[in-house]
Formats: C-alpha cells, structure tokens, sequence
C-alpha cells in the first residue's frame, strides 16, 4: 500500500500568502503617495507654527540652523519611506525583514535601508502583531514561534516579547 499524499488547500500554503502581501503591497503603494507626503508637510507647518522658542532663536541665531532634523530625502527614499509604511499598514515585519521586502520590490539596500532607519516603529510591537497573525493561521508551541519569528528577522528579544502578548 503507498501511502498517499495530501495537498493542503491553497489558502494554507505560505506562498499564497506571500504573494498576497505583495500584490495589495503594490496597489496600495501607488495610492498612497500622495497622500503621504501631503500629511508629512502638514505635520511640519504645524509643527513650526506652535513652537514658541522659535522666536528666541531667530534672535540669537539665523533661521536657517533651525532646520528639523528630519534629513532631506530623495525621491527615491521617499518612496521607499511611503512603500514602507504601505507595507506596515498591511501586515507585520521585522527591520530586516521589511529592508529585503523593499530591496525585492527593487529599491536599493541604501534606499532601503534608509526608509526603515527613518520610520518610527515599535519592532516588539511588529513581532507582537506577526506572532498573532501565526497564530491565527496555524499552531504553534511557544519555541516553535519564537523560532519563526527569529526566522522572519526579529532579534531574540522581539520574538520573545511578540511570543509573550499572545499568550502562548
């Protein structure tokens, strides 16, 4: 007798999965350009607006060394910025994990780079989100998960932490 062998459904393969993540990635990505450096110019004018130290400054010394810190950016790390926050919108990563999905996405590991180092992003928190979203496709024992999510870039202390708010 051979033992036959059962395909899992299609929905259960990760590749699926993957591609999915990819695919909303990119159309959402090309919607919310705009949308994104609108909103970081907002913030900027307000920001500006309401700082009342601002006026001491101009006195003692020239208006241009009160520039934000924010470092200017290309438009290439721009988009890689808002393709990268895209992608935090849909799904959980890690930072190294979120660095090799821009590069797939054929930015360049500087650009990349870049866009991840200039995002303020709880990585626990990110490890947090995966580990919840592995447990709701599948089970897991606890080292099982830790292990995954070490795979998916999280440091030891993020899968741990990510671990630990599931309950698990």
């Amino acid at each position: 007798m051979a033992k036959e062998k059962v395909k899992k459904p299609f929905y259960k393969r990760w590749w699926v999965w993957l591609l999915a993540v990819i695919i909303v990635g990119s159309i959402i990505g090309q919607g919310s350009d705009d949308t994104a450096s609108e909103s970081k110019t907002t913030d900027t004018e307000s920001t500006e607006a309401t700082e009342p130290v601002k006026e001491e400054v101009k006195k003692e010394e020239p208006v241009e060394e009160e520039k934000p810190e924010e470092p200017e950016m290309s438009v290439s790390q721009q988009n890689a910025v808002s393709k990268a926050e895209a992608y935090l919108d849909m799904t959980a990563f890690s930072k190294t994990g979120l660095i090799k999905q821009l590069e797939f996405d054929k930015f360049s590991n500087a650009d990349a780079t870049f866009a991840v180092n200039n995002l303020k992003v709880n990585w626990k928190e990110q490890a947090g989100k995966k580990a919840q979203d592995y447990i709701d496709m599948t089970s897991f024992s606890r080292q099982g998960l830790i292990d995954q999510l070490k795979f998916d870039g999280f440091t030891t202390e993020e899968a741990t932490y990510g671990v630990d708010q599931t309950g698990l």
